[in-house]
């Protein structure tokens, strides 16, 4: 399995949506860390049927680390799901957790176990305890990380919703949880140096990375290889 161990807070790495194997290739061969398997007909945390994840896993070859969306833990619920999409080899499992009690975020993460990742939306309210919570219940369930993102896809970024200021106090509450971190939601490359600089193992990219912008269109290869070269040249200066 690849690296998976949470990074230095100076140095981010790229996490790239993709939806079929296809994608998985161009996301690969462009430089992206991360290799994430998601429908974006489907919403923010639309899953992909578990054949195409395991398609995807299996073109990735252990090349990259790979992290597939398991749903919005609605339905069936979140264990089920993360066990469903467990059974196909992706490195890390992402779903909702914001409805979910600590009895049913323990269940998930014993799921698959170390590789489960809780995912938070913004526009579900931020107040001034709302980091430090969250990190605290998913890190004593046993999640691995956390992410943010946004559940709209109407083009509003997440730096629009959350302020630099609640963002980092979100990193830094889950680098003292031992969670790995991520900031995902309508990025573009101009939202890299001022995101990165903030310390999160990942920042997550669909749309801005496809054709016209457009998350439902095919994924571009050049622009997923200048957001690696963003990636790289938007570290601090205490990076080396």
């Amino acid at each position: 399995m690849p690296d998976i161990e949470p990074t230095s807070p100076a140095r981010p790495r790229l996490l790239v949506s993709v939806r079929g194997p296809d994608e998985a290739l161009t996301a690969l061969r462009a430089g992206a860390d991360l290799i994430d398997a998601k429908d974006p007909e489907r919403g923010a945390l639309g899953a992909l049927a578990p054949e195409t994840v395991r398609a995807i896993v299996a073109e990735v070859g252990g090349r990259a680390v790979t992290s597939a969306v398991a749903g919005d833990g609605t339905g069936t619920g979140i264990a089920a799901a993360i066990a469903a999409m467990a059974a196909t080899g992706v490195d890390f499992i992402k779903i909702a957790v914001g409805a979910a009690d600590d009895a049913a975020l323990a269940e998930a993460a014993a799921r698959a176990p170390g590789r489960v990742i809780g995912v938070l939306f913004a526009e579900d309210g931020v107040t001034d305890g709302w980091a430090a919570h969250s990190a605290l219940r998913l890190a004593a369930a046993g999640f691995a990380g956390a992410m943010i993102d946004t559940r709209g896809k109407s083009g509003i970024a997440l730096p629009a919703l959350m302020t630099a200021t609640q963002l980092a106090a979100f990193v830094a509450r889950c680098r003292a949880h031992g969670l790995m971190s991520g900031l995902a939601g309508s990025l573009g490359l101009a939202d890299i140096p001022a995101l990165s600089g903030l310390g999160p193992d990942y920042l997550g990219f669909r749309g801005g990375l496809c054709r016209g912008g457009n998350r439902r269109e095919a994924l571009d290869g050049a622009r997923v290889a200048q957001a690696v070269a963003a990636m790289r040249t938007g570290l601090r200066a205490d990076a080396a």
